[in-house]
């Protein structure tokens, strides 16, 4: 397999990985928010708490990002993603505070039920 193949197959599984992510955050933000919950809302919080985990272990960057550039990503104007590099530049900037909101609510909702 070409390297072009490889980065087509890295950026394509990371474009489907940062969809399932950001959807995630959205959720979680959205379940602290309304109250609502349910399966989805167990699946979401979970799929967040693991990739929290693995921006931590990574030291806060994307392991996917290392492999894409191994195969020629930033060059010729191809990035790690297939969503434009202006828009994922403020991955943390968006998501990190969304994402801490929604579980604090949860947290607090959670915390009144039992109370």
């Amino acid at each position: 397999m070409t390297d072009a193949r490889r980065l087509f197959a890295v950026r394509l599984l990371h474009t489907a990985i940062y969809g399932v992510m950001a959807t995630a955050s959205i959720l979680v933000l959205y379940g602290g928010i309304s109250g609502a919950g349910g399966p989805w809302l167990t699946v979401a919080v979970g799929l967040v708490v693991i990739e929290s985990l693995v921006f931590v272990s990574s030291g806060l960057k994307c392991p996917l990002t290392a492999v894409a550039v191994k195969y020629g990503a930033g060059q010729d104007g191809l990035f790690d993603t297939f969503i434009p590099e202006r828009f994922t530049r403020h991955t943390f900037r968006i998501f990190g505070p969304m994402i801490l909101l929604g579980l604090a609510l949860l947290a607090v909702r959670q915390w009144s039920a039992a109370g």
